[in-house]
């Protein structure tokens, strides 16, 4: 499931997150990014949104 699917936002909003360094992520050798689904959840105090999701 891709990212912004998950958290119902644009992709658009994904890549400016990634950008300002809202979420953790990596580029794989391809050029791909793989997000780590934990920081999608998180505050902008660093805490985590009470959810059950755990995976992308």
């Amino acid at each position: 499931m891709k990212a912004c699917e998950m958290v119902g936002v644009s992709r658009r909003t994904i890549y400016n997150w990634i950008a300002a360094n809202k979420v953790e992520y990596l580029r794989t050798a391809g050029g791909s990014i793989r997000i780590f689904v934990d920081t999608l959840w998180r505050e902008p105090d660093g805490t985590k949104h009470p959810t059950n999701h755990t995976a992308a």
